[in-house]
């Protein structure tokens, strides 16, 4: 073999293998870019997946709670009334009226007790208050690992030089979830 056969075996030899790392590295690095774009876009559906979650959750639980201690409170009140009817009364007619209502009233209690044996409204206030702190948990959990994805995304895109490579296919800068300027006051929950 001749030496300028030897030459160019060599030469397309060492362009084969700079174009094989060439490919490797936009392919491999563009590939990176799609994961980890499409991780960080995941965890940002979770995030809404949980703001949604509360989003729908927090309004039933408040109206389903309004609704057990209205009921409760009702016929509290009808019952707390009567009996202080039943004290005022002066005349055996307003007594056997206030009485009736009494007994009314109990009677519908005893049927909110039977139809719900274990309807509390310190239960439902306690069962709102773990609903309320297990869907912000969930938030906050979601919330870390959105940003997480966020920062293993923006690391490899921003590290030379795959960073050329990233301004090139305009893979952008991921944006942090960051708490309002508000976060630091606690949510006021009212009945």
């Amino acid at each position: 073999m001749d030496s300028k056969k030897k030459t160019l075996i060599i030469v397309l030899a060492v362009v084969a293998v700079l174009i094989i790392v060439f490919y490797r590295f936009f392919a491999g690095n563009y590939n990176k870019f799609v994961g980890l774009d499409q991780a960080v876009k995941s965890s940002w559906a979770q995030v809404e997946n949980q703001l949604q979650r509360r989003f729908d959750l927090i309004p039933n639980l408040v109206e389903t709670v309004k609704g057990y201690a209205k009921q409760e409170k009702d016929v509290m009140v009808e019952v707390t009334n009567a009996r202080a009817k039943v004290g005022g009364a002066t005349t055996v007619p307003d007594k056997i009226a206030a009485n009736n209502e009494l007994s009314g009233a109990l009677s519908r209690l005893l049927l909110v007790v039977e139809k719900y044996p274990d309807l509390k409204s310190n239960q439902n206030f306690m069962h709102l208050q773990d609903e309320l702190a297990g869907t912000e948990n969930r938030i906050a959990v979601e919330r870390m690992r959105y940003n997480e994805a966020v920062k293993i995304y923006n690391q490899t895109i921003k590290s030379f030089p795959a960073n050329l490579l990233a301004g090139m296919f305009g893979f952008k800068e991921g944006t942090f979830f960051e708490a309002p300027k508000g976060a630091k006051e606690a949510p006021k929950v009212q009945f």
